[in-house]
């Protein structure tokens, strides 16, 4: 797809000649964001930022907490600390250019600035995907084989666990943009999305993307299906295993902090399975947004709630660190 001389010079409207006189390559994007009325794009940069604002301050206070308080310095918390890491970079990642979109619409962003937060994005994105799965692993362990636990789940096996699942989540996240990168994007520069998602980016490159189409679909299995598979398998022996509690309060405690659990994979795993992997409507694009919304914005603002803050030992804490302030 080629632009005719009728183009206006306006400073998004970025390119560089290659392979001749007729091959041009788009060098900047245009993130189009939401197209609504000026006045609800301003109410939502308000609920957006206060949104935002919580995600920060909630993950925030997760991890403040995991620090300060020895008592949760186990191997559940240390991988919930690592989920909150993800959560506030997920946030950090999107948030802030999708706001500026919202006061000024049609901003530029640079090729590689796109190719960078697509990267990150995907990396925060199959990181938490097996966070979820070691975590789900863990509480089959703790609820299971309490005997062993301290054996099974050691000092070492977690943090090896928690570098694997940053290491492979990058990785997979370097193989997408390098397939990415071979593809000529020679126009048209607009993304119709609040940041550069992959399947956004890939509706404008000028060349066959069949092959990041298959990656994308075995990346998905990879990384949604099968630790979706897992996680559930861990929490059906799990079920099994709290009812088998003869106490009245361990099952209690055990269905909470499970159940919980499950929140935080349900919205996770559901919202993604249906992006990437369910049939497209007739208005995918629209439906992706509200989606992303949900998966990148929502669920990490959610996440502290439903995970930590209902949390008994959590709440603990909290009044901890709290009655030192005031006596400090």
């Amino acid at each position: 797809m080629f632009f005719d001389n009728s183009v206006p010079s306006y400073p998004f409207y970025l390119f560089h000649s290659e392979m001749g006189e007729n091959q041009t390559s788009v060098t900047e994007f245009i993130l189009l964001g939401f197209c609504l009325d000026p006045g609800i794009q301003m109410l939502l940069f308000g609920l957006f930022s206060l949104f935002y604002a919580f995600t920060l301050l909630g993950n925030g206070l997760i991890l403040g907490l995991i620090w300060l308080d020895s008592r949760l310095h186990t191997p559940m918390y240390f991988f919930l600390s690592h989920l909150a890491i993800v959560d506030i970079a997920y946030a950090c990642n999107t948030v802030p250019q999708m706001l500026v979109n919202l006061v000024k619409p049609d901003q530029p962003i640079s090729f590689a600035g796109c190719m960078t937060q697509t990267f990150l994005f995907l990396s925060f994105a199959h990181t938490e995907c097996l966070l979820l799965v070691v975590m789900s692993y863990d509480r089959y362990v703790a609820i299971c084989h309490p005997l062993r636990y301290s054996v099974i789940m050691s000092w070492t096996g977690c943090i090896i666990l928690v570098v694997t699942s940053w290491a492979c989540g990058s990785l997979l996240a370097l193989v997408h943009v390098v397939l990415i990168l071979r593809l000529p994007f020679c126009g048209p520069h607009e993304i119709n999305h609040f940041f550069c998602e992959i399947l956004s980016v890939l509706k404008l490159a000028c060349a066959d993307t069949w092959l990041n189409q298959v990656v994308i679909f075995v990346a998905c299995v990879f990384i949604l299906v099968g630790p979706l598979c897992l996680v559930l398998v861990s929490y059906t022996c799990i079920l099994f295993a709290i009812l088998r509690i003869q106490s009245g309060e361990g099952r209690r405690k055990a269905f909470s902090t499970c159940s919980s659990h499950l929140c935080v994979v349900g919205l996770f795993f559901g919202s993604a399975i249906v992006m990437y992997m369910a049939p497209k409507s007739r208005h995918p694009e629209e439906q992706q947004k509200i989606l992303f919304l949900f998966y990148s914005f929502f669920n990490p603002m959610l996440n502290p709630m439903i995970y930590s803050l209902r949390n008994a030992e959590v709440k603990g804490a909290l009044r901890r660190v709290l009655y030192k302030e005031s006596h400090s």
